[in-house]
Formats: C-alpha cells, structure tokens, sequence
C-alpha cells in the first residue's frame, strides 16, 4: 500500500510537469505563428504602400528632379558631391604663418591639426615669417610637423618697423591713452607693427613670390572637421579671390578714422578702381536690421563695422599685388593710423576686399569649422558634420555664425551667400 502510493505521488508528479511543458510549448507556438502573421503582414502592407506611393512617380516626374544637398551657406552643389581625390596635385600656393620662436607650442598645435584634417593629403609647403632669425629648436620641430617642404625668411626691418616719418611724441602720447582707456593692443608697439606688415608687406615678401595663393595660419587654432575639398583649388576654379570663415564687428576705438580715410581714397581716385555695382560695398555700409536678433552698433561714421576676421584667410597673392590694392594700402599708410590709432589688418583687408573685388570674387568656406580664441564656426548640418568628422558643437556659445556680433546674416544678405535674402519680397 504504501509503494502504491508513492508510485501515485511520482505519477502525479510527472503528469503536472507534462502539462506545464505542454502549455508552454503550446504559448511559444502561438507566439511563433503571431510573429510570422504579423511579419507576413507588414511585408503585406509595406509592398502595397510601396505601389501606392510609387503609382504616379510618372506624373511627379520625380526622377527629374535633383537630390538633396547637405546644408551650407555657399550654395555651391558641386563641391561635396564627390569624395576628396587624394591626391599629390597641388595648386601654387602655400600656408603661411607669421610667429615668433617662442610661440612654438602654439604654432605646432596649429600645424597638427591642420595636416590631420587637411594637408597629410596634399603636403602644401609651409611658410614661415618672422622679424627675428629662426632658432634651430622651431626650425627643427615644425619641419617635424609638416608633411610638406618647410621654408623659413626674416622679414627685412624696413617691412616691420615703425616708419622714420611717425612722429614719435604723437605716437608715445596715443600708446598711453589707449592703454589707459582699455583698449585691445592699445599699448603695444609690436602689434601696430604686425598689423602693418599683414595688411601692406606680407605679400611683399621675396619667399612668396613664386605662390599664387596663401592659407593664412595662426598659432593656437583648431580645425574642427576633416576638410571635404582642396579649398585652394576651389579658389582657382571658381575665380574666387579671397575666401573666409568668420566675420564679425570691429571695435571702433581702434579705429576711428579709418573710413573717413578710406571715403578720402574714393574721392581721390575717382572711384576709378571700384565697381560699386558688383562690389560688396554693402557689406561694409549698411546698417539696415533684419533677422531675429541684432547688435545695435554705435559707429560713428558710414562703416558699419563688419570685417572678416583675418586669422582665417585663404586669397589669391596676386589681388594684394595688384596696383590697385597697393595704391589703397598706401593712401591708408600715408595717414599714420597704423600707429596714431590702431588700426587692424581685419578691417584694411575687409573694407578693401569689399571695395575693390565683385562680390561673386569672395567665398565663404561655411564647411570648414574652426576655433581662434574666443570664438569658432561649427557647420551647423548634422550629416555634414558626420561626413566630415567634425569635432565641435554648433549650439554651443562660442560658436559665433548666428550670434548677434557676427556679420554673417549681413554677408548672406550684402556678400554673396544665402541667395534667397538679396532679394527684395
């Protein structure tokens, strides 16, 4: 009896197990058959949906029409539409950078991001300036660094240094006062020189004259995304002569003269070097509002203040060689503001660019990011930003493209970038 019961016990055991072995086969065979209803289902339906849309592609024509480009401010289709050639085809140009033996760190940070992002497939040679002699520790690091020809020139004292007609008394007596009211560089002599030289001597230079085109390079920048195109080669094809990344408001205590001397030049010369039809005068004199947000700037004359920021600029030699670019730098130089005020090679380069070039003639490289202390440019295109492999945040502060001291809306609107803002609605 009691094995019997035992027996009966085990059995019942083992029966209840079955059962629950068979719902839970049975449950999992119900979920398999749902599973592969409902994927036969969404095929079902996703084919049908594929007809229905593609029923009347013939009277859409969209076959005609062109694919979707990623966002930028140039407006030029073509330039990312391929993958960067990597190449040793170099167009005549250079990077060129004007730094002193001490700077070192700054300039080798300089180059290494602008050869891993650009010039490892290129090897453009690197120039470099300087109002001292070289010493052997950069001349041995930054060849290092470079992937392309490294050549090394002093500038001779008589591009550099203070010219003999300054009145040396006028001169101490401004030094004090702007340095007393604060202003950027106010009190630095070295400065004025190095705003001198970049914005009349640079080109000048006997090691350049053999380049067509210059990528002007500074210490302690950054370029944030790989660069999608050979921007020299664009400049060339494209009959761009001057090419930029950031613009923005000038301080007018540095320069409160300035257009005053420039509207001197108009006068003198007839307006006879300018087109003031094709030109990007506007750019430079216009002080209409449009956009969300503004800066009210308080300028004392016709010049609204932009200028490209000139840390980053790619242009074209022969367009400050030209008769008519030295002929503006030199009525410019003859008033001594270099020196009695303090007048930057920005503001020269943007107001004679402006000037003296057709607007179609300046390009604005809107896809390259970069970063000079305090502010950067990001491309604001997400899939942009992931073909180029950018290392940056367009939200974020520092990113100056749409903040209210940027210039950018009113080249969009005065330059030649977001076409559909030159019209009139």
């Amino acid at each position: 009896m009691q094995i019997y019961k035992v027996f009966l016990t085990q059995f019942n055991k083992l029966f209840l197990g079955c059962l629950l072995l068979y719902f839970v086969v049975q449950i999992c065979w119900l979920v398999l058959v749902y599973h592969q209803r409902q994927l036969g289902l969404d095929s079902y339906f996703r084919e049908r949906s594929r007809k229905a849309s593609s029923r009347y592609d013939s009277s859409r024509k969209r076959s005609l029409n062109r694919m979707l480009k990623l966002s930028s401010n140039t407006y030029n289709d073509e330039l990312l539409d391929e993958t960067m050639v990597k190449t040793l085809e170099r167009e005549n140009a250079t990077l060129l950078m004007l730094v002193r033996n001490w700077e070192l760190p700054g300039a080798l940070r300089s180059m290494r991001s602008l050869e891993d992002r650009f010039n490892k497939d290129f090897h453009y040679d690197w120039t470099f300036l300087n109002d001292v002699p070289f010493d052997s520790e950069f001349i041995e690091a930054t060849t290092a660094m470079a992937s392309g020809k490294t050549q090394y020139a002093l500038i001779p004292a008589e591009d550099w240094n203070r010219p003999s007609w300054i009145n040396e008394t006028l001169f101490e007596e401004v030094l004090q006062l702007m340095e007393e009211k604060n202003i950027l560089y106010g009190g630095s002599k070295s400065y004025r020189n190095m705003c001198r030289f970049n914005s009349g001597f640079f080109f000048r230079q006997k090691i350049l004259d053999q380049y067509d085109y210059y990528f002007r390079v500074e210490p302690d920048v950054e370029y944030f995304c790989d660069f999608p195109y050979d921007p020299f080669k664009v400049m060339r094809l494209n009959n761009k002569k001057y090419g930029f990344t950031i613009t923005m408001y000038e301080y007018e205590d540095t320069i409160p003269s300035l257009w005053e001397t420039v509207e001197e030049y108009l006068e003198d010369t007839d307006y006879q070097d300018v087109d003031m039809e094709n030109n990007a005068y506007g750019f430079v004199s216009n002080f209409d509002f449009f956009g969300k947000s503004f800066a009210v700037m308080d300028s004392s004359s016709d010049y609204n203040l932009c200028h490209f920021w000139t840390n980053f600029e790619i242009a074209d030699l022969n367009f400050f060689r030209s008769e008519r670019y030295i002929k503006f730098f030199e009525h410019l130089d003859s008033k001594g503001g270099f020196y009695y005020e303090r007048w930057g090679d920005a503001p020269v380069h943007s107001i004679a660019v402006s000037l003296l070039l057709n607007k179609d003639e300046v390009i604005h490289f809107d896809e390259l990011g970069y970063k000079h202390m305090p502010f950067g440019t990001c491309p604001s295109a997400y899939y942009m930003k992931l073909q180029e492999r950018c290392l940056c945040d367009s939200n974020h502060p520092d990113n100056i493209d749409l903040n209210v001291i940027s210039c950018l809306r009113r080249w969009w609107k005065d330059g030649s970038g977001k076409y559909f803002l030159k019209h009139d609605s």
